[in-house]
């Protein structure tokens, strides 16, 4: 219960008066010519009230937020650093980059590279020959279930029995063939379980039918168009990991990049970089996660707010690494954090439910 006990103190605070601490003090995000254009809370009209309480009370107390930036009609308005972290400094996406992975998709079948995403895996992949656990049905796996994370396989991240369990498969040398070794416990299609080792196996599908590693397909096709060039790739694996198994390292405001991408269906200064129709059929519930609605690997997230439900196209990763586009209030929020296999990692949500958006979403 001691996530829960923070969080309530949390909204507690919100609505008391600090003596003797140090005072917020906003100012307008930096011009930087990376992209952005900023522009200051008060060109809102709103209430800011809610803001500097939020403010003073993450820099008076403890907590895991690295960096806070918010985007609103396009312009950066809020964006705040804590620690050691700062504006040019990379963050691990950690599962954030699942999202991403999709945009790729997206834009690897925009450009040919892939016909449809009912294809079979075998299609594309010519690793996958099952060497344990051999079954035809394994031959129907398309790549709509590797998004949808329902290929039936034996692998569920949230269930440290499932052998397919991430943690698991770390300590094996070829991640992919374990992974379609696996047994097959549901028909395909049919149950989602959280399976990072799907997502992978969909980044190798863009690599191997494009010709590119993963890092150079998305350079040249979604970062270099986006003015993305802080960006990393890795893994906390301490064994040789293939490119389509790395992490995302990227910056808040890159993230934030993503995320408006989103906002704006696929365009980027009125280019398209990957096509409305993905992106709305990507962010769109196709299947639930421990009841919790999900696309091509973007989560959609419901938040009460003023008795209404707002819902957040989310990419997320662990640790309380958040890219939130919310399409009704014309909003983008990126959150980075420290808060790793930890509930407190879920305090943005209630940052966004208690502060942003009641502030910024007026009743008009």
């Amino acid at each position: 219960m001691k996530h829960g006990i923070i969080i309530i103190s949390f909204i507690l605070s919100l609505s008391m008066i600090s003596y003797g601490q140090n005072v917020y003090r906003y100012s307008q995000p930096q011009n930087l010519e990376d992209g952005w254009n900023t522009n200051s809370l008060k060109s809102q009209n709103v209430d800011s009230t809610r803001i500097y309480q939020l403010f003073n009370q993450l820099q008076n107390g403890e907590h895991k937020i690295h960096s806070i930036l918010l985007v609103k009609t396009n312009q950066i308005l809020i964006e705040e650093y804590f620690g050691e972290n700062a504006i040019n400094k990379q963050h691990d996406l950690r599962s954030a980059t699942k999202s991403i992975t999709s945009l790729l998709m997206g834009i690897a079948i925009d450009k040919g590279f892939i016909d449809n995403i009912d294809d079979p895996v075998i299609k594309y992949v010519k690793h996958p020959i099952a060497k344990k656990n051999p079954d035809k049905r394994k031959d129907k796996i398309t790549i709509r279930h590797l998004l949808t994370m329902s290929s039936g396989l034996d692998c569920n991240d949230w269930d440290k029995k499932s052998k397919g369990q991430e943690d698991r498969v770390y300590k094996k040398n070829d991640w992919l063939q374990y992974f379609w070794d696996l047994p097959l416990i549901n028909e395909p299609g049919t149950v989602s379980n959280y399976c990072t080792m799907g997502q992978i196996l969909a980044t190798e599908i863009i690599s191997q039918a494009s010709g590119m590693t993963i890092d150079k397909f998305a350079e040249q096709y979604l970062f270099n168009p986006l003015a993305i060039n802080n960006v990393s790739w890795g893994h906390t694996s301490n064994k040789e990991v293939i490119p389509s198994a790395k992490r995302l390292y990227m910056t808040s405001r890159d993230m934030a990049k993503i995320g408006q991408l989103i906002l704006n269906k696929g365009k980027w200064n009125k280019q398209q970089i990957v096509s409305q129709e993905w992106i709305e059929e990507s962010t769109s519930a196709k299947t639930a996660i421990t009841g919790m609605d999900y696309g091509f690997l973007w989560w959609n997230v419901p938040l009460e707010v003023n008795q209404k439900t707002i819902i957040s196209k989310a990419a997320t990763g662990n640790g309380g690494q958040y890219i939130l586009v919310f399409p009704e209030a014309d909003m983008v929020a990126v959150f980075t954090g420290g808060a790793y296999n930890s509930q407190e990692d879920k305090l943005p949500f209630v940052i966004m439910k208690e502060v942003f958006l009641p502030t910024f979403m007026t009743e008009n």
